[in-house]
């Protein structure tokens, strides 16, 4: 069984509410949720590197999705290459 800090009675009500939503609803709070998520890792990377463009930025919170370990050297300096203005989020 996975630990949990919600009491049964309230996953109930979760579970009960998730069910009268339509499969639009759901991936629509999935979507919400994910933005949410994506934006409080976009403003802890902010906070850590508060001198990092927004390109900077936007390639930590890409690596961190997608690459969480640290990047080989290579593949950095190799991104460090590309222009820091080509992305935008």
């Amino acid at each position: 069984m996975a630990i949990s800090d919600t009491s049964p009675e309230a996953r109930a009500k979760q579970d009960e509410i998730l069910r009268a939503m339509s499969g639009e609803q759901r991936m629509t709070l999935a979507y919400e949720m994910s933005m949410f998520a994506r934006d409080l890792a976009r403003e802890g990377i902010r906070r850590d590197h508060p001198d990092w463009t927004e390109a900077q930025v936007a390639r930590e919170l890409l690596r961190l999705a997608f690459l969480p370990a640290p990047l080989p050297s290579w593949l950095e300096r190799a991104l460090k290459t590309y222009s820091d203005e080509s992305a935008t989020f």
